[in-house]
Formats: C-alpha cells, sequence, structure tokens
C-alpha cells in the first residue's frame, strides 16, 4: 500500500519479479531462473541481498541472479564490498557485449541492439529475445576432427531450433532476424589436464572457424540470416552431469564428490534411481515435495580442483575462452577464498580484466558442510568406493511400467522428523505406483494428441 499511486521504486520492482519467480516453482514442476541488471551507481539497487537491511527479501531474493551493468574504467571498490558481504552483485559489460564478438577479434559493432542477457549470461540478448544453447564435450573426442563433426552436428541441430516460432510477434522478429545460437563447451578443466592449453586455444580457434562455415553452409540452404553470434560458455549443470563432465569453464570441487540434483517426490525419474541405488533424502528445505539425489563424481586424474586454482587464474581462463572461443560470452563464477583475497586484489582483477571479458561473477568458497545438501561435497576416494558399489545400471525403461515394488526410501532426517519423512517416502511411492505413462504423437506447449487407444487402456486400469 505504501507505493499506492506512486511511481515503482527498484526494489519493488525487483521484489515483484523475484515474487513471480517464486510462483513459478511453487507446484515443484519447474524450477525458475531469473537476472535483473542494475546501475553500479545506485545503492538501493547493490545492497537488495543485504538481508541485514532488507530482511523480508531472504524469503524470495534468492531467485535471481543479480548483475550491475558495468562501465569500462569505473570504480569497482563499492560494488566489491557487497560481493565480499553477499556473493552478488555480479557485472556485465554491456559494451563489450555490443562492440565485440570474440574479444580476440577487431570491434564489430554486430551486437549493437544489445540489452542484456539470459539469467546465466552466457549469451547476450536484446529486448524479447531467447537464448538457443547446446552444449559439446571436447575431452570426450579422440581429435580435432572428430570434435568438428560433432560442432557441425550440434549447430545443425540448435540452427534447426531457430525455425520455430514462438508465441510472440515481438519475440519472433528479433530472434528470426538474429538466428543467435550458443554452441558451447563443457568439461574445459579435464581438457586442460589431459592435452594443455596450447590445445584448447587450437580447437577453440579451429572449432570456431567450422562453425562459421558451417553457419554460412546451412543459412544458405534454409535461406534465412546467418546467426549473429554463434558460441558460448554454459555454466552447465545437469548436461554436463551426463556426460561425465566437469561443468563449463569452471573447476571441480575435488577429485571425488557428490553431486546432489533436487526433483519433485513425484518425478518419473524417482523410481528408476532408487532401484538403481542411488541415495535419496527429503530436501530438508521442501520435505514434502522435494527430493534430493545423492550422485558419486570421479572427475579422473590430474584434473586441479577450484582450491588449488587462484582468483587470478579462474578469470583468466574465462577470458582465455572469451577470446578464442566464445563471441556471446563466457559464464563463469569465480569461487575465492576471503582468507587469501582481498577486496583490494578483486578491484585491481576487475581493472585488468574488464577489458577481456563481457561477464563475470564471484562467490566466497565455503566450508564442507556449511549448510545441509549442498549442490557439491567433497568426499574421499573409500566414501566414493562405497557408494559407487552400491550402484546398478540405471533403467529408464521402467518409466513404461504400470506398477513398481519400490525399496525402502533411506533418508538422513532425525526421529523427531519421522512423521514429515513418512509422508514425502508415501508420496514417492504413491507417485510412482500410479504413474502411467503416455506415449504422445505430438505435442507442442499448449496442447497434446495422445493414442486413443492406449489412452482408454490405461484409464480402465
Amino acid at each position: 500500500n505504501s507505493l499506492n499511486g506512486k511511481a515503482l521504486t527498484i526494489t519493488a520492482i525487483v521484489d515483484i519479479m523475484n515474487m513471480i519467480g517464486k510462483c513459478v516453482i511453487a507446484g515443484n514442476v519447474r524450477r525458475t531462473a531469473e537476472i535483473a541488471f542494475g546501475s553500479a551507481e545506485s545503492e538501493e539497487y547493490i545492497s537488495l541481498k543485504d538481508y541485514d537491511k532488507n530482511p523480508y527479501r531472504m524469503d524470495f531474493g534468492w531467485t535471481s541472479n543479480n548483475s550491475v551493468f558495468a562501465e569500462l574504467g569505473m570504480d569497482y571498490s563499492n560494488v566489491v564490498s557487497r560481493i565480499w558481504k553477499n556473493g552478488e552483485p555480479g557485472f556485465a559489460w554491456l559494451e563489450n557485449m555490443r562492440k565485440y564478438g570474440r574479444m580476440a577479434d577487431p570491434q564489430n559493432d554486430k551486437d549493437r541492439r544489445a540489452a542484456g542477457g539470459n539469467p546465466c549470461l552466457e549469451q547476450t540478448l536484446e529486448s524479447y529475445e531467447l537464448c538457443c544453447l547446446v552444449e559439446t564435450f571436447p575431452e570426450r573426442h579422440e581429435n580435432l576432427e572428430d570434435f568438428k563433426k560433432t560442432l557441425e552436428i550440434a549447430f545443425m541441430y540448435a540452427k534447426t531450433v531457430t525455425l520455430g516460432k514462438t508465441h510472440w510477434p515481438q519475440s519472433n522478429r528479433v530472434m528470426q532476424r538474429n538466428r543467435r545460437i550458443g554452441c558451447s563447451m563443457s568439461g574445459i578443466a579435464q581438457f586442460i589436464a589431459s592435452k594443455g592449453m596450447h590445445e584448447l586455444k587450437v580447437w577453440s580457434d579451429e572449432g570456431y572457424k567450422h562453425i562459421q562455415a558451417t553457419d554460412e553452409r546451412l543459412s544458405e540452404w534454409l535461406a534465412i540470416p546467418k546467426s549473429i553470434k554463434t558460441t558460448s560458455i554454459k555454466p552447465s549443470g545437469t548436461v554436463s552431469l551426463l556426460a561425465g563432465a566437469t561443468p563449463g569453464v569452471h573447476a571441480p570441487e575435488s577429485r571425488y564428490y557428490i553431486r546432489r540434483v533436487r526433483l519433485s517426490t513425484d518425478s518419473e525419474l524417482v523410481q528408476p534411481l532408487l532401484l538403481a541405488g542411488y541415495h535419496i533424502e527429503a530436501a530438508e528445505t521442501d520435505p514434502n515435495n522435494t527430493v534430493v539425489v545423492s550422485v558419486p563424481i570421479d572427475v579422473g586424474e590430474g584434473v586441479r580442483v577450484q582450491k588449488d586454482i587462484s582468483m587470478w587464474e579462474q578469470l583468466s581462463i574465462a577470458a582465455f575462452m572469451q577470446s578464442y572461443w566464445a563471441d556471446n560470452q563466457v559464464s563463469c563464477t569465480v569461487t575465492f577464498d576471503p582468507t587469501r583475497e582481498t577486496e583490494e586484489s578483486m578491484v585491481a582483477a576487475l581493472d585488468v580484466f574488464q577489458y577481456q571479458l563481457k561477464g563475470i561473477s564471484f562467490l566466497p568458497r565455503m566450508e564442507a558442510g556449511a549448510y545441509a545438501q549442498m549442490p557439491y561435497e567433497e568426499i574421499s576416494a573409500e566414501q566414493f568406493s562405497d557408494m559407487s558399489a552400491k550402484l546398478k545400471p540405471l533403467d529408464l525403461t521402467q518409466l513404461y511400467e504400470m506398477h513398481f515394488d519400490l525399496p525402502e526410501v533411506k533418508t538422513s532426517r532425525t526421529e523427531e522428523s519421522k512423521d514429515d519423512t513418512s509422508t514425502v517416502e508415501n508420496a514417492m511411492k504413491k507417485a510412482a505406483i500410479e504413474l502411467r505413462p503416455m506415449p504422445d504423437r505430438f505435442c507442442d506447449s499448449d496442447s497434446c494428441v495422445f493414442d486413443e487407444e492406449l489412452l482408454k487402456a490405461t484409464k480402465k486400469t
């Protein structure tokens, strides 16, 4: 009511978008990703995640990444002081986004209409524009020629996606003009460990050239414009897990670690994961609707881990990929040790790298076990072996069974919360038992056409 009849404040605007984000995940069907951009000169904006000043925002402020539009040559010290306390805001250099493709290439001003980026900031975007991303894994290839074949197929897939339309004419107009694609790499830390920085430069540069040639050929064949930009580095997550790769440009937490993934209690993946022996427990923050799956990971021998890589080296690797691969952006969150780095050293680093990057964010390194069910948790080789020994091949054909006999769900919750845990177990079992997979002939965002005979048979059961 305090804003009735008045102009919206910066805080109110971000509050509204954050609350919408929280509503999106309320049913636990979809996750949410948002980014807010604001002025580095606005004390109100850069303090949004200072929960000492804004304690009421703690309930929903986490739904967005907040970044400032940084200006080249600015004084970074005021924003850095907030990072030291809250881990945000990040930085987006809009001038670099608009003027450059790869930072090693001459200024081309292709993206002069750019207005920001997607939530993880791996793609430059105009207003109304959506991102189109595809991911590759260079370390999984025998040689450069093999990798080029993958790039060609990946890019062709993404280019085909740009032929589709959304429900919004404003978005269609800009997307059909730009045909923007973010062909990404993951497993970069593993590639550096096995082949070295020089080979990474060669594969990045030659791969980028091959994508440009592929784009020219496909665009002529499809009679559409060439893509305004073509390459990115995603932060990655679940997709890199599927390939056994380190995420994007980031180093792993350790050689052996647990990667935790959150699923809805009624996700059809829960039952196959249980049968395969994965540890599943109720989420501490949402025990009735969400479960946490623990996946043991071994990134391989010789891969350097986060605690061994300085802030400056992480920035250097991000700048390297921004120079030789990404004409959109490199999404990179630099983890730093507050006991080894200083605010002054971060300001000095930003002064150097502002001319080599388009975006960057920072996060203070947390001690293991800083909070329950952290996304990444370091474990020993023995713990990895014990967890891995319990696993069996994941059989997703079980998704098409009508009934399941579920093993007992093991949780780490205390006796005091036993009732909550039982509720979660029962919900998971009920969801799996009542699951009726329905192969579809055609689906779009509004409707599906199902096999009528199978639908009738399913209703009878």
